[in-house]
């Protein structure tokens, strides 16, 4: 059976590299890179930009990397890290409708965040770690979730790094690429930016390009690099 993870990242043709100092820091640096075809070189997008991560940094996640390799520091519900590792972008989000201009040209499926749309962070809930219409469930099983539409426009725009897509209980919930508070300011445990620039990603992912994002602290991503096929 091939392994479909090691075929994710080989069919990537956009990816979001974000590289801390270290482990602990909660900031760190995104540079986007695409490449024509596959068997090609990847090539820079834009200017680096800062972002920030989760209060205490970088933790493995569940991701499209192999967790053989990956024993110390795993992420954990409610530990205010960023999953470390490489993950796929599956969705976007945000405020503006369906007829909206982001809506309308978004190349990846687009979520519009009404009262209603919740991403559940409860262990215990059966919708543990997945966005839903709260109105589509028979019944609230959960006691906590993150509304996605907020009044602190954190979720003006955003897009889903599918982290723990098998929404293993206890191993980390709604993480995002999101608009930060301010520059430096760290999050729960996701990543996040300016709007200006959030604006700008959102509006370069494409499906397509099966686009990626791996995180990871600098010497770590040195070491791996070449095994990963990444930039």
């Amino acid at each position: 059976m091939p392994n479909t993870d090691a075929s994710a990242r080989r069919n990537s043709r956009q990816i979001l590299r974000v590289i801390a100092a270290e482990w602990r820091s909660h900031t760190a640096t995104l540079q986007r890179f695409a490449r024509p075809h596959r068997a090609q070189d990847w090539q820079a997008v834009g200017d680096e930009i800062p972002v920030s991560l989760g209060r205490s940094g970088l933790a493995w996640g569940i991701g499209l990397h192999p967790l053989a390799q990956a024993p110390e520091r795993r992420k954990q519900e409610g530990d205010g890290c960023s999953p470390a590792g490489i993950f796929a972008i599956t969705a976007l989000f945000g405020e503006a409708g369906p007829e909206s201009a982001i809506a309308q040209s978004a190349r990846l499926p687009y979520r519009c965040a009404g009262p209603q749309l919740k991403c559940i962070d409860d262990t215990a809930s059966r919708y543990y770690n997945r966005v839903i219409d709260q109105e589509t469930v028979d019944a609230v099983d959960w006691r906590s979730h993150e509304e996605m539409l907020r009044d602190d426009e954190r979720y003006v725009i955003g897009a889903v790094i599918a982290h723990n897509a098998a929404c293993l209980p206890g191993q980390g919930s709604c993480i995002f690429l999101h608009v930060w508070q301010a520059a430096g300011v760290p999050t729960a445990g996701c990543t996040a930016a300016s709007l200006a620039d959030m604006t700008e990603i959102c509006r370069w992912l494409d499906a397509a390009c099966n686009p990626l994002i791996v995180q990871l602290p600098e010497a770590e991503y040195r070491r791996r690099r070449k095994a990963w096929d990444l930039p």
